[in-house]
């Protein structure tokens, strides 16, 4: 069997002012605003709590982030909590590219494209002829990037990946196999912002690998109130 971690971890970044004003980032570099940089603190006491502090038998957590800011300060704020571990930023985490619709709002496109702005909602890529990465690709090199890090140490070590909504949505597609069910990547929501996937290993009779899904969506108990969005 090919040495794996024991689990993976998919968190999506806290909360910017872009998320507030539902504006499409893609690949714009924005930060936290203050409510994320409040999210992520709470998420990263969260998964200390939950999966380190209460599982002596994973010794190591191996961090990797998207190389936008928004995603690398919530693998920090994780890190910190941690006693300062290493951050390994990786562009195959990055958020997809929206190509020319990245950074602008929501009511705009809709405004602007009625037509492809309807298709892109209904998942049939109408967003495309603005430039934008196929979902497919997001999913591929999500893959590829979740192969890669969660081979790269054994089952003493958990992976925690701090990425993007779209990134997630689509990458965990692929993994599970619902991109041959759906193909338009419509199965499967976004997550909230500061929320987690977490997979778990499972060796199969040939000597592969599969990752099975464990919780989706999942987010400290304070993102269930309306704290968690209350503006700071």
């Amino acid at each position: 069997m090919p040495q794996h971690v024991r689990s993976i971890f998919l968190v999506r970044h806290g909360r910017t002012s872009y998320n507030a004003a539902h504006r499409l980032q893609g690949q714009v570099d924005i930060p936290l605003d203050a409510v994320g940089q409040w999210q992520v603190k709470q998420t990263a006491l969260a998964l200390k709590d939950l999966y380190v502090d209460r599982r002596p038998q994973v010794s190591r957590q191996l961090i990797v982030c998207s190389d936008l800011g928004r995603a690398r300060a919530t693998a920090q704020a994780f890190a910190d909590v941690l006693g300062g571990a290493e951050l390994h930023p990786d562009p195959g985490v990055r958020e997809r590219s929206f190509g020319e619709w990245d950074g602008h709002a929501v009511d705009e496109l809709a405004e602007r494209y009625p037509e492809d702005f309807k298709l892109w909602v209904d998942h049939k890529d109408g967003e495309m002829k603005y430039g934008a990465e196929a979902k497919s690709a997001v999913g591929e090199r999500g893959v590829a990037a979740i192969n890669d890090w969660s081979t790269s140490a054994g089952d003493d070590t958990d992976l925690y990946i701090f990425s993007h909504g779209a990134w997630i949505s689509q990458t965990l597609q692929t993994l599970l196999g619902l991109d041959r069910v759906d193909p338009a990547f419509a199965s499967v929501l976004s997550m909230n912002n500061a929320h987690w996937v977490r997979l778990l290993p499972m060796d199969t009779a040939d000597g592969g690998l599969r990752w099975r899904l464990m919780d989706y969506n999942h987010g400290p108990a304070i993102a269930d109130t309306d704290e968690w969005e209350r503006e700071r």
